[in-house]
């Protein structure tokens, strides 16, 4: 086997080479071990040059058993590697390092560190300064920084505007409503906005993140500010950031969203339906959720940045490691912060079921929109991308069709596998199982369920079948073409289609109809010729010059 085949090609966050021509201090393996550990894991080559080639390893690092050994007994925690010998000429040692899912690991000598991306894409180990240990321990779930107390605060510093804010916010939402019997300090125990540290109650990072005074959170808590900005194209139309407690800080995003929030009438039959350009539920659920998973032992803030493109909603901290960016609505709840996450909840701003993301993807599905976008996100950020495109007329009315029929609104698997027959019809179970992300079974489940509301057709049977957009559902925007290929009709409804597109096109060839049918020349002619026996066509011309239309 190559040594191409046995190495990595390159450098990255999870693989690092090392020279060992000279000798590697061992120091400098249990850094780079212990920035690997605190990063997600990997592999360090030792006898290899940054640029892939291979140089071997020196004599003393040639017994993988003694070095594994070497590397527990130097790090804190003790740190179990695997250590194996790569059968290149000559042989290079790779050093397997687990990611430290309990904590936080350093040397004995106390040295902490983790890995991280340059400019130019290339890896680099640095220091994990203290002042990181809470973002790193939040992104493992090891500790929820909003349930901590602040001790250099006390209940004198929540502002008294807040706390009649939040008491309007539980006027107004389907929150819990014994809150509201409760006194203030009563309330503020009850959502965990206090907590007893040092014998007497001090407010958590929750309380001052929700009722703080806006001086008191610039000098205890000044990570959670936030920015609106709108963009028209180059020209900066608005840029403000303020250091505001977050249900204040929600209303004032709420406020600039909804004043440029425009709609578009559509028509439903006999009824009229105004389609906002971004589904307001959708846009709250996503910026409140940008509040409650954010990381705020970072200094960076939440951002919302309207452009004529769309909208984005990013925030600091990224998503669990392993996370599948592409079906996020599949994910398990999973908050940073469970504490703030927890009291919007209760308050009833943010979803119940921690299942949020379900909203923000069924408002863009239910239009016809594109999916929302997390591709940007990071390990360190969530970006999300929503973008502004016009709503699909015909595919809104067919959702709005079917909830009404059916009493209730489509679930989101459905309006998923429904959104992707319309763009890739015709599929097969497997291959609407690979482009929604749902299990073949769960998949098969959904498409026979919109056969059933006539939503789609199937074809075929056993590993054969596919599914099709159905074509009752289809509007003047749909070609013929398009209808033919995904219906998988009978020869009753081959003739008409024929004849349908001879319409749509003036004249009609064989050669016409086999593009647009499953059909070889000789069907093609037969259905053409039935058709002008019945003198629903007309055949103008002989040979190669023949062609049919509509008399």
């Amino acid at each position: 086997m190559t040594e191409s085949r046995l190495l990595p090609q390159r450098e990255s966050l999870t693989v690092e080479f090392k020279s060992d021509k000279a000798r590697l201090p061992d120091g400098e393996i249990f850094e780079t071990v212990v920035g690997l550990a605190n990063t997600e894991g990997g592999d360090l080559y030792l006898g290899v040059e940054d640029s892939g080639a291979v140089s071997g390893l020196h004599r003393d690092h040639r017994n993988p058993v003694a070095l594994s050994t070497y590397i527990a007994s130097n790090t804190v925690p003790p740190l179990s590697v695997r250590t194996e010998l790569v059968p290149t000429e000559p042989p290079v040692l790779r050093i397997s390092v687990p990611k430290m899912e309990a904590g936080i690991a350093s040397t004995t000598t106390g040295k902490t560190l983790h890995r991280r991306l340059k400019a130019d894409g290339s890896p680099e180990t640095v220091p994990l300064y203290p002042y990181e240990f809470a973002s790193r321990l939040a992104d493992l779930r090891r500790l929820d920084y909003t349930a901590l107390p602040v001790p250099e605060a006390s209940a004198a510093d929540f502002d008294p505007l807040e706390r009649e804010r939040l008491r309007r916010i539980l006027v107004q939402n389907t929150a819990e409503k014994g809150l509201l019997q409760l006194s203030d300090d009563a309330l503020y125990r009850a959502l965990g906005l206090v907590r007893r540290h040092d014998g007497r109650e001090c407010p958590t990072v929750a309380g001052l993140l929700l009722l703080g005074r806006p001086d008191v959170l610039a000098r205890l808590l000044p990570t959670a500010a936030s920015s609106f900005q709108e963009l028209e194209g180059t020209r900066v139309r608005v840029n403000e950031d303020f250091l505001l407690p977050v249900l204040a800080a929600l209303e004032k995003q709420f406020a600039y969203l909804d004043v440029r929030n425009g709609s578009t009438e559509l028509a439903l039959g006999p009824f009229r339906l105004s389609v906002p350009d971004f589904d307001r539920q959708a846009v709250r659920e996503a910026i409140v959720n940008a509040y409650c998973h954010r990381d705020y032992a970072r200094m960076q803030r939440v951002r919302l940045c309207l452009t004529e493109e769309g909208l984005t909603i990013a925030n600091p901290g990224g998503f669990r490691s392993g996370t599948n960016l592409a079906w996020l609505y599949d994910a398990e709840p999973d908050s940073r912060n469970l504490l703030l996450s927890d009291v919007l909840k209760r308050i009833g701003l943010a979803e119940r079921t921690g299942r949020g993301i379900d909203r923000i993807y069924e408002g863009c599905l239910q239009y016809g929109r594109p999916l929302p976008d997390y591709s940007r996100s990071s390990s360190a950020t969530v970006s999300l991308f929503l973008a502004h495109t016009a709503p699909d007329p015909q595919f809104t009315r067919i959702v709005a069709e079917a909830a009404r029929r059916g009493g209730a609104p489509l679930s989101l698997h459905l309006l998923l596998v429904l959104h992707c027959l319309r763009d890739r019809s015709p599929l097969s179970v497997p291959e609407a199982a690979a482009a929604t992300g749902l299990a073949p079974a769960e998949a098969q489940l959904r498409l026979q369920e919109l056969v059933q509301r006539g939503l789609a057709l199937g074809r075929g049977n056993g590993p054969e079948q596919r599914y099709a957009y159905a074509p009752t559902q289809y509007g003047p925007h749909r070609t013929t073409v398009h209808y033919v290929r995904e219906s998988g009709t009978d020869s009753r409804e081959y003739l008409d289609t024929v004849l349908a597109l001879a319409r749509q096109r003036g004249s009609l060839t064989r050669a016409d109809v086999t593009s647009a049918l499953p059909v070889n020349e000789n069907q093609a002619y037969r259905l053409l010729k039935k058709l002008a026996a019945q003198g629903r066509l007309q055949l103008v011309g002989k040979g190669r010059y023949a062609k049919y239309i509509v008399p």
